[in-house]
């Protein structure tokens, strides 16, 4: 909005040509994410609180769980989405079809995630929804995502798969783009959500990897810096920094609130919509395999879950004490600020990994 406003009074005052630039509104959108979390954080967090809008913990988790967090408000992600929201309309262009795209995922993954939360504050219990209906769901809203970004898309790149690490590696998946951004996205927003189960473990990964996306969407999107790189130019693509630097300036709020001991828990509305967001960041800036490398704990925790799951059935042993992974390490007596910690770690190690592969082709 503000962006469009400025843009129309460049002619009267030069001054306003600052705002076309994408660095500029990219610091901007940080900055004004950021300042409405913080502005409408303790008035939410004190009236979930007086509703009693909290989550039930597993009975089956560590036991400091049951003792500490019983009680603590959750459906955060609104105050992360409403921050998000403010700087990509605010500062972003919106007759970009990246935006509303990126915007859609986030928005309609957010109301799912808000469902499964009311249904577990609903049955007092921390099933909610079922698993089979959860993700025919995310397959459904992720299909629509990508109808409209087929038919709204410029770019002739949608159906090509590109390989870090390799020059002119690329695979032409003709329709099967489809199935596959049906896994990116879903398997993204699930795996950021089985990550968000200590008091800032999920927040740092995701300002991590929107860091390195935004950086990345900028690049691709100037045809300068891709041919330096030899990444493939995609046109209008850059916007996406804009996004990337609402998720970032959300997620900085959100954290001030949900550092140990956390006033308050994303919830599903945040870890399924910041998660299908990254998925969506990751496609359109056709780096998928980078962004599995720079959320590579989203991955591990995921995979945990699976090889769990899967151990169990067959063999009708665990392969862990509990699944996700940061649970077993719980278990094994580590103090939950240090695998919060240890996590980040991994996390920024990974970052760095991902954003060599620009360079190492």
């Amino acid at each position: 909005m503000l962006y469009s406003l400025f843009s129309n009074l460049v002619d009267t005052f030069s001054f306003f040509n600052v705002f076309k630039y994408l660095t500029v509104r990219t610091g901007l959108s940080i900055f004004t994410s950021m300042i409405v979390v913080f502005i409408v954080g303790n008035p939410l967090i004190n009236y979930f609180s007086s509703k009693k809008i909290h989550n039930p913990i597993r009975d089956d988790g560590p036991s400091e769980h049951i003792i500490k967090k019983i009680g603590t408000p959750t459906m955060g992600g609104l105050m992360i989405l409403l921050g998000v929201f403010s700087g990509v309309l605010l500062w972003g262009d919106l007759s970009n079809p990246y935006n509303w795209f990126l915007i859609y995922i986030a928005g309609s993954f957010g109301l799912l995630g808000a469902y499964d939360d009311f249904q577990k504050i609903k049955k007092n219990n921390s099933s909610g929804i079922s698993s089979k209906f959860k993700i025919t769901i995310q397959i459904i809203l992720a299909l629509i995502g990508i109808l409209i970004l087929y038919f709204s898309s410029e770019s002739n790149e949608i159906e090509n798969l590109y390989f870090p690490f390799f020059k002119n590696l690329v695979i032409n998946l003709g329709w099967f783009f489809i199935p596959f951004y049906l896994f990116v996205l879903v398997g993204s927003s699930n795996a950021v959500n089985l990550t968000d189960g200590l008091d800032g473990l999920a927040t740092v990964p995701v300002i991590l990897v929107a860091g390195c996306f935004a950086f990345i969407s900028y690049v691709t999107g100037n045809i300068v810096f891709s041919e330096y790189l030899q990444i493939t130019y995609i046109k209008g693509v850059g916007e996406a920094s804009v996004f990337c630097g609402s998720i970032i300036g959300a997620c900085l709020g959100f954290l001030w609130f949900n550092a140990p001991p956390a006033k308050i828990f994303m919830g599903d509305t945040g870890s399924l919509s910041l998660g299908g967001s990254l998925g969506a960041i990751g496609i359109i800036t056709k780096h998928e395999i980078v962004l599995a490398i720079t959320g590579g704990l989203f991955v591990l925790e995921a995979a945990s879950v699976i090889a769990q799951v899967i151990s169990f059935k067959l063999t009708g042993k665990r392969i862990f004490k509990m699944a996700p992974i940061h649970h077993h390490f719980e278990k094994k007596g580590w103090a939950e600020s240090t695998v919060v910690i240890r996590f980040w770690i991994i996390s920024i190690i990974l970052a760095m990994i991902g954003l060599a592969t620009l360079k190492l082709r």
